[in-house]
């Protein structure tokens, strides 16, 4: 029997995700031979996640957990809380993992999860007892040495909190190693909380210094400001450029002449979203694509970035602060057009590299400062980053097609090497 996800049909972020993988066996050599495990998730836990609600009703949820590949170490990788949260996506998310883990050199697999629920539907207290109950039907996957989940879409430093405590009480010792982007006096790490933007913008920084753009009143479109999103843009914005425009599920805003973001992060905190920021004027969601800008910054969810969006942008450099925001079509489209993609299996590593650094300190019981976090971050993104742009010069290939040959090298490097049991 055929399995629907080996040979996807539909434009889904599996789709995607195989695409990318077909593009780079040709760079492959005689690892070629061990593709296809590349297409076929380890692991995939489907779970239900009954719950009472404050009502005395009881409500079910359905909940997921995907190893895709655990050959270089446990897997690693988010829990989102989204309504469109499916399996397929999951499966895409924690392959997307498995790359970006291998791309940056940490010795980690992929994973991910998620929750099919509206968080903001749910009291306090509902959300506590479904993280519990979801943490305790994955508990038979997930530990320090064995698979550590951490926040993504609608997750936080207190849902981790809550995971942790939960595995911790079911296996008898605090495991402050079976999650990271804990709080700070849960063994959390100093630096987490801004990782993945800072990795946005230390990639970005170094890609246009390498076509020429200038930062220094750059025009800066940011799409999803969330935590991503709006700590890239901080840092874009010390460094001189002008964040103009700004996107997400509540509404678009625009100003020509650059918002105020010291300003506009407390208006997003306080309303949770960029609409109504009185520093800027309202437009509408699709025209947001139509930007004058010289770096568009995807940060939301998957599939942002469409054919036709594409051939609308008006950016030099696009960073994918999102995991798979750019579609399939919308890539070529995006080369043809020469305009730049930083993809997300690098651009968005920051996040997962101070997670690995969380995680070594959870075992060492010794914390660094966060200007020591920051260092080796910087490092490790602008070495990653010049290994996969050699990579792109040498093959003329793109920086996405680059990225994973990178990573696939050392995935299936890693698997030949460790051979078939039995």
């Amino acid at each position: 029997m055929t399995l629907s996800y080996i040979n996807p049909t539909s434009d889904s972020p599996w789709a995607t995700y195989i695409s990318q993988v077909d593009r780079v066996i040709p760079y492959l050599g005689t690892l070629g031979r061990w593709a296809e495990t590349l297409k076929r998730p380890k692991r995939a836990l489907i779970v239900d996640v009954p719950i009472e609600l404050d009502d005395g009703s009881v409500r079910h949820f359905e909940g997921f957990r995907v190893q895709h590949s655990l050959t270089r170490g446990p897997g690693k990788g988010g829990v989102r809380f989204h309504p469109d949260v499916t399996l397929e996506e999951v499966m895409a998310l924690s392959a997307w993992m498995s790359i970006k883990n291998a791309a940056v050199n940490l010795p980690y697999g992929g994973a991910k999860g998620g929750i099919r629920v509206d968080p903001k539907l749910l009291s306090r207290k509902e959300l506590e007892r479904m993280t519990r109950r979801y943490t305790s039907e994955i508990g038979i996957i997930i530990g320090p040495h064995q698979d550590i989940p951490a926040p993504d879409v609608n997750t936080d430093g207190q849902i981790m909190a809550w995971m942790m405590d939960t595995y911790s009480m079911n296996t008898g010792s605090t495991a402050t190693g079976v999650v990271t982007g804990k709080p700070i006096h849960l063994g959390g790490s100093l630096g987490r909380v801004k990782a993945t933007g800072r990795g946005v913008f230390v990639t970005g920084r170094e890609a246009a210094r390498r076509i020429g753009l200038d930062l220094n009143g750059a025009r800066v479109a940011v799409q999803g400001f969330g935590n991503v999103g709006s700590s890239a843009a901080e840092l874009f914005g010390q460094a001189g450029g002008l964040i103009v425009a700004a996107q997400d599920h509540t509404g678009s805003i625009i100003n020509e002449q650059g918002m105020d973001l010291s300003l506009l992060i407390p208006h997003v905190r306080a309303t949770g979203g960029v609409a109504g920021f009185k520093g800027a004027e309202p437009m509408d969601n699709e025209a947001f694509w139509d930007v004058r800008c010289d770096i568009m910054i995807p940060a939301a969810l998957e599939n942002q970035i469409t054919a036709d969006r594409a051939r609308r942008l008006k950016a030099r450099l696009v960073l994918e602060g999102a995991n798979g925001p750019t579609g399939r079509a919308a890539d070529d489209v995006l080369a043809d057009r020469n305009i730049l993609v930083v993809p997300d299996v690098i651009c968005n590593a920051g996040g997962v590299t101070v997670s690995y650094f969380e995680w070594v300190q959870d075992f060492s019981s010794f914390f660094w400062t966060e200007d020591e976090i920051n260092v080796r971050l910087d490092k490790i993104m602008i070495g990653a980053l010049k290994k996969i742009w050699d990579t792109a010069d040498q093959h003329k290939i793109t920086l996405r097609t680059a990225t994973f040959a990178v990573a696939c090298e050392r995935i299936l490097t890693a698997r030949q090497e460790r051979g078939l049991y039995p």
